[in-house]
């Protein structure tokens, strides 16, 4: 059986209380892996492009506020 295999079955068996409390930390741990990525991707220029295109589109007057 895979780590991940294990992993589901021990999930399955948790209780309603349990499961809850997985989720919350789950997508903590999601929200900062996603964090990590964004910040490496803005370290490495992969965002350059889409903030120029931003900047771009403001400056033109097509964007707008809420």
């Amino acid at each position: 059986m895979s780590r991940v295999e294990e992993i589901e079955h021990q999930v399955s068996s948790l209780s309603e209380q349990e499961l809850a409390r997985y989720r919350v930390w789950f997508a903590e741990c999601d929200e900062r892996q996603g964090d990590k990525q964004l910040e490496a991707d803005a370290e490495n220029g992969k965002l350059d492009r889409m903030a120029e295109s931003a900047k771009r589109a403001y400056d033109a007057g097509l964007t707008r506020t809420r």
